[in-house]
């Protein structure tokens, strides 16, 4: 299976449009969050998405509520929020939101270490996890160098060794990679991001 990831769009009409082209060589997208900027703009954001006609699974980001994200999705978009779906022989994983806690105000939609790992448990085996916070430690680095992933999404990628890892959410760190056991972690960006999955069932 051939899939195009990214995350992050924050409404940019360029970017959406290089994803709706690319999109056109793709079996399943996976958007990992943040389509829109600080709960606003949601419904233009699957508007700039509209043109992909391959099926789509989404995790909110921080920018947009799971219930916001699910009320503005198309009908080929899924999203998934501390729950899974089975596409094309795959099993898919996903869980939004900013982990931990961001700075960000009240408008952020957050999670706390304790009710993310609440919320993984719920995952038992996935071929593909999708958060849109990365995991502690690996491309999680803001500007200052400052670590900021989630322990929790980490200890989740130790205990089920998903196939791949995708995330986004820290801007700085889009594009960094790593390895947490067999499981290949990527935070995407607002770019194609091409991987090819081979069914497991």
């Amino acid at each position: 299976m051939k899939i195009l990831a990214f995350s992050d769009l924050h409404m940019s009409r360029g970017r959406a449009e290089l994803l709706t082209v690319a999109a056109e060589q793709a079996d399943l997208v996976i958007g990992a969050g943040d389509f829109c900027n600080m709960r606003e703009g949601l419904d233009v954001a699957m508007h700039l998405l509209s043109g992909i006609t391959a099926p789509m699974v989404m995790v909110p980001g921080n920018a947009e509520s799971a219930d916001e994200l699910r009320a503005a999705a198309l009908p080929h978009m899924t999203v998934l929020h501390g729950e899974g779906v089975d596409m094309g022989g795959l099993r898919l994983f996903g869980l939004g939101y900013g982990i931990p806690v961001t700075p960000f105000g009240a408008w952020s939609c957050d999670l706390s270490e304790r009710l993310a790992e609440d919320m993984l448990t719920a995952c038992e085996t996935a071929d593909i996890l999708i958060t849109h916070s990365p995991p502690k430690g690996i491309a999680d680095r803001t500007s200052t160098g400052v670590s900021v992933g989630s322990t929790a999404i980490y200890a989740a990628i130790e205990r089920i060794q998903p196939r791949l890892a995708l995330c986004g959410h820290i801007h700085d760190s889009w594009g960094e990679s790593g390895q947490v056991g067999d499981t290949e972690i990527v935070n995407l960006g607002p770019k194609p991001n091409w991987f090819e999955l081979e069914p497991t069932s």
